[in-house]
């Protein structure tokens, strides 16, 4: 896949350093993968690997490129969260394997996706190979939130810095994708970026979002759950929900929440509704139909204040 545009100046700023030899053996790209993140980490690794490369980036021909391409290159490894973490034995594992022979005779290169998924223990497990990492040798590594990472991580990385496209740009590529369409950018907080967003609009999905917002709003209203919502699947909750805190935030726009007082508590009930969202990762077994019902009820109960 091409890289997106507003991912473009990040890849010639990346490449510059390595045209000046100035590249570090750990690069952290925050940037989320909804929004291209993990086609620009391909790009570096791919243009660090190839024999060739300019300072456009791979040439895209040459032995190093061609098994890139392939998925099938000997010195690069890519690793990603196991369920909800990233696991300290897939991190052993990986820093094993930095520490072998490039097969092609230059660098041998790692990805880890999503970084802030480490657990504590590897965490700790990959500072050891920052402190001491192997001759060329490149960690990249990318997270969706790089707050999230330990300090001593980030310190002992250069920064790739992704910039947030504007809403023009976003509108721009979306269309060149779908053809004319309605402005869609109002669930890319839902979906996580242009790149879902694509693939809810090809499979159909994008129409169901279309379907929470308004029973979200219609449920809101009248304060009884809409029927939509009674046969919520479990794989459907997450996105669900996403909608109803975006619903929330919308909400506030109403005149009717000019109370301060009210507008704070719908606040804090929309960071009830994502708190739910990063807690059924954890969780195995819900009642979809009772936690829909009880945000309806707390919201006609916070906004009768």
């Amino acid at each position: 896949m091409p890289l997106l545009p507003w991912l473009e100046p990040s890849f010639a700023h990346f490449m510059g350093i390595v045209h000046r030899q100035k590249i570090a053996h750990a690069q952290l790209v925050g940037g989320s993968i909804g929004y291209g993140a993990d086609t620009l980490c391909m790009a570096m690794a791919q243009a660090v690997l190839c024999e060739k490369a300019s300072n456009h980036g791979a040439c895209g021909f040459c032995k190093s490129c061609q098994l890139f391409e392939a998925r099938t290159h000997p010195d690069f490894y890519a690793l990603e969260a196991d369920g909800n973490q990233i696991k300290v034995d897939q991190v052993r594992q990986l820093c094993q394997r930095l520490q072998n022979t490039a097969q092609q005779g230059g660098y041998r290169v790692a990805l880890i996706r999503q970084c802030e998924k480490l657990n504590h223990a590897a965490a700790n497990a990959l500072l050891k190979t920052l402190e001491e990492p192997g001759v060329n040798s490149l960690l990249i590594l990318q997270s969706d939130t790089p707050s999230r990472l330990m300090a001593t991580i980030t310190s002992r990385c250069q920064r790739t810095l992704v910039a947030t496209p504007d809403k023009k740009a976003l509108r721009t590529w979306l269309e060149q994708q779908l053809g004319p369409c309605q402005d869609k950018l109002w669930c890319l907080p839902v979906v996580g970026g242009p790149i879902p967003l694509v693939e809810y609009c090809e499979n159909g999905h994008y129409e169901q979002l279309l379907k929470y917002r308004n029973n979200w709003v219609n449920s809101l209203t009248t304060g009884q759950l809409q029927l939509g919502f009674t046969q919520l699947k479990d794989e459907h909750l997450v996105d669900a929900l996403k909608v109803l805190y975006f619903v929330l935030r919308q909400q506030l726009l109403q005149p009717k929440l000019d109370n301060p007082f009210m507008r704070q508590a719908v606040v804090a009930l929309a960071d009830q509704v994502m708190h739910q969202v990063h807690q059924l990762n954890r969780m195995p077994n819900v009642n979809n139909l009772a936690i829909c019902q009880r945000f309806v009820l707390e919201y006609q109960q916070v906004t009768k204040l």
